[in-house]
């Protein structure tokens, strides 16, 4: 069974050498594995590193030292389950002699389970080095995130010389059978790889050790290790990142529904290198391979998704709240409803890599309706979704054969046979719940439930398993189904070892019972995974003669009142419980293999069950939080349009509803200025959009009156969040950094907000600055919000007919308390310049200044801003302009996206007309005053 984590076999290599540990806990994090050839790999491990050694071992050896490790011992006798042969030379269990305890059962050629051998997962790895995650990390370190740990293998390469920036990469999720495959163009900023690894957060990165060269390395190499500091690294030999190599593990394992990813990537080298990389790593590390054609293999785009950058992610609170990690106060938080952990990953992965795609966005949303209009299809697929369970990690470990068999490995296959009969019984209450459903989407999810190969499994399961044996909370109850999962008279030997089995558990209740007797306590029997049998009790000290317990009672330890304990006796028998165990479960391990190869031809259709469960969990999710709050369906057109939208998280904070602002950008209006007080609600208003814009992208309702939006393929944000003056220089460059990255990467598609921008340098230069970036991004047609404290910005719309000016405002009000002025915040957006100038003079008023400095400081103030308007007059010219390119873009705008009836289409245009004459003539009156 593949581990949950691969950075598991670290403490295991530490421990066997001091040197090492202490050499691991100094150096870098990286590790060098696949330095060998398989066929090598023995001698290999015989050997030491040297500074000589060629491949990357040698590229690495001026930098730590690290020993090969020597040679594993080999297990004892009964210590693996039998030869290392693949399930379908495994022959019938009921063909074995069945094993005792005893020294002459041995002797047979009947494989013996006396205890787990070192981790499945835990082979040699010779030449191997790592970089380790930072002690305390978390990839996600919110609570409501929790269940997205690291568990996804990333291999990265790129391509040399002449096709530098064409990167290739390749994930596996140790969760979920699927291999996803990328291709793409990069600049220099690598901008695309750092956000396609962001989004995946990874468990481990392997890459070329030719990019890692001491003193020579790749600057990909370089901004991967710089922005993930808390990954385990790989590098392997350039050698295994083979195209041809990774096409025929695409041939050999890709499930036949999935077969046309071959054509997509058949030219696609570097996607095929590093797959080939991947899959020969994980083979390596965790010593188990994939059963041929059992993995989803696909190919993604980065054209499929919209891109949000990892900074633009973490200042709208996607995932992870930026002032206390564990609170669910995010879209995340917002949106999670769902009932299956699959369903949640694929809204968080939704969430990250919001759709662009106009026709699937509106099915999704066409699904919402449906489920809010219809009560009874609501709660029967909410109801039926909830007895789900990982289908996409049992689907992992079933479709994996592992190269030892251990008791673990058994144990696993056996319970996850268990959760796919629970899981296959759960298809037809599926099915009955969205029979009625219309929407094309719903049916087309009820057709792939009418596939018969759900039948052909559930049935070939039943012949073997027990009807009654089904998943159950409580690792005892879990236990019990394991034994007796295979039915009667299958095996006579499992029979007779279940049977055994029953005695000793039988015993152990009535050894505790009669201790119970002896003494007078009120002694019961408990269970946990750990301890196997103990016995526990709950009773007052001063009840116990002496005040204290038995002396034939060890391992005592006290909670309150409770007590654990265990006895010799008792710890005897749960070494004959395990043994007997691990009888059972070695002749039900051999029935559930031959079980499974059966299987393995239909167990294709439960990817598309994955899917399906995923994605109605995930839909239930978006309508049950409509069900919370007043949220409406958006519509997609050219125009971003919002009627009395509101901020979804600060919803989830507040008592009260927040303020409701209206939101219009358009093509010939398509750059907002917004000013207005520190504190007016600028910052909040900006995520507002963003989070409103990912919401309706990922079929979700969004909280407003009405909501029209414009697709982005990229959504920017560069937003304050540092107020700190001593700390203004890193402010400032983190600032242009951030510009810098929009400015490389954004389009005509993009949304952009931008918060305070230049605020970490002085007044002269921040005007520069943002006057600059505003000229740029005016000539992108990008939809951007500009938020500033620099009212000398808004000057700029006179120069260009597609800004507007807005202003969050303010009202003063008397405190007659303390008989002075005060500001009432209202969080309301309006049009134009904000009339609320000077509010530092206004700050500076009710502090401790002495009145003289505040009216030198209001005197200046008025002459400097004087100044500035006389030069900021617009022309006659420059107004008529202004009037014919707005009606320009009104009609453009109307022809595209209006449903008006003829008659409402005829006032619209009568109104659109007066107001073209209205601006049109103020023109002439300013021309007019101009030559007076």
């Amino acid at each position: 069974m593949l581990r949950p984590e691969v950075s598991s076999i670290l403490p295991s290599v530490a421990a066997a050498s001091p040197a090492l540990g202490e050499a691991r806990s100094q150096g870098p994090r990286y590790n060098f594995g696949l330095q060998e050839t398989p066929q090598s790999r023995s001698s290999a491990q015989a050997s030491v590193s040297t500074p000589g050694t060629s491949g990357a071992a040698g590229d690495r050896s001026s930098s730590t030292s690290l020993p090969r490790h020597p040679p594993r011992a080999r297990p004892a006798p009964g210590l693996y389950f039998g030869n290392k042969k693949s399930n379908a030379e495994n022959t019938f269990a009921s063909n074995f002699t069945f094993a005792t305890s005893s020294s002459s059962a041995r002797d047979n050629n009947y494989p013996q389970i006396l205890k787990t051998p070192l981790s499945a997962g835990n082979p040699q790895r010779s030449g191997y080095k790592s970089w380790t995650p930072q002690m305390g990390y978390s990839a996600t370190s919110s609570s409501a995130v929790s269940t997205h740990s690291p568990s996804v293998i990333v291999a990265v390469v790129e391509g040399r010389g002449l096709a530098r920036g064409e990167i290739g990469m390749a994930s596996i999720d140790l969760k979920s059978p699927q291999i996803i495959l990328s291709q793409f163009a990069d600049n220099t900023t690598y901008a695309k790889v750092i956000t396609k690894l962001k989004i995946l957060s990874p468990l481990e990165i392997i890459m070329s050790n030719t990019a890692c060269v001491v003193g020579n390395s790749t600057k990909l190499f370089t901004l991967i290790t710089e922005n993930f500091k808390n990954v385990n690294f790989t590098t392997v030999q350039r050698k295994y990142f083979n195209e041809t190599k990774g096409l025929e593990y695409i041939e050999q394992l890709c499930v036949t529904e999935f077969s046309t990813v071959l054509m997509e990537v058949q030219s696609k080298y570097y996607c095929l290198a590093a797959v080939a990389a991947l899959l020969k790593y994980v083979e390596f590390i965790q010593n188990s391979v994939y059963a041929p054609k059992s993995l989803k293999i696909c190919f993604q785009g980065s054209e499929q998704t919209a891109m949000i950058d990892s900074s633009s992610a973490q200042n709208l609170e996607l995932l992870i709240n930026n002032q206390d990690c564990r609170n669910n106060h995010t879209l995340f938080g917002v949106l999670n409803y769902t009932k299956t952990p699959g369903g949640s990953r694929r809204l968080r992965s939704n969430i990250l890599e919001p759709l662009v795609d106009i026709e699937t966005i509106n099915m999704r949303l066409d699904c919402v309706h449906e489920l809010l209009q219809d009560e009874e299809l609501f709660f029967g697929l909410q109801s039926v979704i909830s007895r789900f369970l990982d289908t996409e990690q049992l689907l992992s470990v079933l479709v994996q054969i592992p190269k030892q068999d251990t008791v673990n490995a058994a144990e696993s296959k056996i319970t996850n046979l268990i959760y796919l009969k629970h899981t296959l019984e759960l298809v037809d209450p599926l099915k009955i719940a969205l029979r009625n459903c219309s929407t094309p989407l719903l049916r087309a999810y009820c057709g792939s439930l009418e596939d018969e190969r759900f039948g052909i499994i559930l049935e070939k399961i039943k012949t073997i398993i027990n009807d009654d044996a089904r998943y159950m909370k409580g690792c005892l109850n879990m236990r019990t189904q394991k034994c007796y999962a295979v039915r009667s008279n299958i095996n006579e030997f499992l029979d007779i070892a279940r049977r055994t089995y029953t005695e000793i558990v039988d015993d152990i209740a009535g050894m505790i019972s009669q201790l119970a007797e002896k003494y007078s306590l009120p002694l019961r029997t408990s269970f946990s995974s750990a301890r196997g049998f103990f016995i526990q009790m709950t009773t007052d000290c001063t009840a116990l003669p002496n005040n204290q317990l038995p002396s034939e009672f060890i391992k005592i330890s006290k909670v309150k009142s409770s007590y654990t304990f265990t006895s010799a006796d008792l710890i005897k028998m749960n070494e004959r419980c395990q043994e007997s165990l691990r009888e059972i479960y070695h002749m039900t391990y051999m029935i559930v293999c031959k079980l499974l190869s059966e299987i393995y031809e239909h167990i294709h259709c439960l990817y598309k069950l994955s899917d399906t469960v995923s994605m109605l969990d995930m839909l239930l999710s978006f309508a049950h939080a409509c069900t919370l709050s007043d949220y409406v369906r958006p519509e997609f057109t050219d125009t971003l349009a919002i009627k009395q939208g509101w901020h979804p998280i600060l919803e989830k904070i507040s008592v009260e509803k927040p303020i409701a602002n209206n939101t219009y950008i358009t093509e010939g209006s398509n750059f907002l200025i917004i000013t207005g007080p520190n504190m007016s609600g600028k910052s909040t208003y900006l995520k507002q959009i963003a989070l409103c814009q990912i919401m309706a992208q990922i079929g979700s309702y969004v909280p407003a009156e009405y909501s029209s939006f414009r697709i982005a393929e990229q959504i920017f944000t560069r937003i304050s969040t540092d107020d700190d003056i001593e700390t203004n220089s890193s402010t400032f460059m983190k600032e242009m950094k951030e510009i810098a990255y929009i400015l490389h990467n954004a389009n005509n598609k993009s949304l952009i907000l931008i918060d305070e921008l230049g605020r970490g340098t002085n007044t002269e230069e921040g005007i520069g600055i943002c006057y600059a970036v505003c000229e740029y991004l005016l000539s992108l047609k990008a939809f951007t919000l500009f938020a500033t404290h620099f009212l000398e910005l808004c000057h700029i719309e006179v120069l260009y007919p597609n800004v507007e000016n807005m202003h969050f405002e303010v009202q003063h009000v008397k405190n007659t308390s303390r008989n002075k002025e005060e500001i009432l915040y209202t969080y309301k957006l309006c049009k134009g310049l904000t009339e609320e100038k000077n509010y530092g003079l206004k700050a500076a008023e009710v502090s401790s200044l002495p009145p003289s400095i505040v009216l030198d400081a209001k005197e200046i103030t008025t002459q400097i801003t004087r100044q500035i308007l006389q030069n900021q007059r617009s022309t006659p010219e420059m107004e008529r302009q202004r009037a014919v390119y707005h009606l320009a873009t009104r009609l453009v705008q109307t022809a595209r996206n209006s449903q008006l009836d003829p008659d409402s289409l005829r006032m619209y245009l009568s109104n659109l007309k007066k107001k073209y004459e209205t601006d049109f003539s103020r023109a002439e009156e300013v021309s007019g005053k101009t030559e007076e």
